[in-house]
């Protein structure tokens, strides 16, 4: 059923434009942005889309536009939708599964996400070089979907090493500060405690999120090549004085919006 389902997605899709999309991204909170510097030739609600569902989160519009920046055709996913949203985790990844059912061979996924090193302070960028899946839940549990990859798919290399080294060479040529890292992915929706965010660092987290792993596994699973970036918003919970928020995240996104869209346009011409 799930791949049915996917087929009428990427059809439906596919029939509005003559656009094949070779990257995909997914513009995590306060980062849509991005889509200014698109070259739109298609732009779709997520409630417009066989089996998409719309996210319900401040930050994340909702919607997929399809066109051209930096010489690349692109379809960008404005928003997602989250698993602490009540959604089943092959619902969270359908979208970033419809891009790869359209063509699309590598895929950049972005967040908002706490840091946990007091060095990589709110305003800054991480690479994710690998993650942590502490959700308690995977995308690919239960019968195994042989069309779109393997039973049990290697994760060695998750996040593309060349891709890696391009980011960082760009990140280097217009000076924007950034850091390297492993991305820690929980449910949420509530923020971590003190307690939890010490455990995260002693296992070896240097970010923490509430997406992007889902996505990342999914991805791998159907070969895709796959950069991931996260935007420090906050120091995680017991490493500054103030209660973390949502207003706080989203805020600090957008103030580093700017070099974000920056960095993204670069490396596009680079892939």
């Amino acid at each position: 059923m799930i791949i049915e389902n996917l087929q009428e997605a990427a059809n439906y899709i596919r029939e509005k434009t003559e656009i094949k999309p070779s990257v995909g991204i997914v513009l995590g909170s306060g980062l849509g942005h991005f889509v200014e510097k698109l070259e739109v030739d298609l732009a779709l609600p997520y409630a417009e889309i066989p089996h998409f569902a719309p996210p319900t989160v401040e930050g994340h519009n909702g919607q997929l536009l399809i066109g051209t920046v930096s010489g690349k055709s692109v379809a960008c996913l404005q928003g997602r939708i989250h698993y602490y949203e009540g959604h089943a985790m092959s619902q969270v990844v359908f979208p970033v599964r419809t891009l790869a059912m359209l063509g699309v061979d590598t895929m950049i996924l972005t967040n908002a996400a706490g840091s946990l090193n007091a060095e990589h302070l709110p305003g800054s960028f991480m690479i994710i070089e690998d993650h942590i899946n502490l959700m308690g839940d995977n995308p690919l549990k239960g019968p195994n979907l042989k069309h779109l990859g393997p039973r049990f798919p290697d994760m060695t290399e998750t996040y593309d090493k060349k891709m890696i080294a391009k980011m960082k060479s760009v990140f280097e040529e217009l000076g924007i500060p950034y850091g390297s890292g492993v991305y820690c992915g929980v449910s949420g929706p509530t923020y971590e405690t003190p307690a939890e965010i010490r455990y995260l660092r002693m296992i070896g987290g240097s970010a923490v999120g509430m997406s992007t792993v889902p996505e990342a596994i999914a991805a791998n699973h159907m070969g895709l090549r796959i950069a991931a970036l996260s935007c420090l918003t906050n120091l995680a919970a017991g490493m500054s004085d103030s209660p973390l928020t949502h207003e706080e995240v989203t805020q600090n996104a957008k103030q580093a919006e700017q070099n974000f869209c920056k960095f993204l346009e670069e490396f596009l011409t680079h892939i």
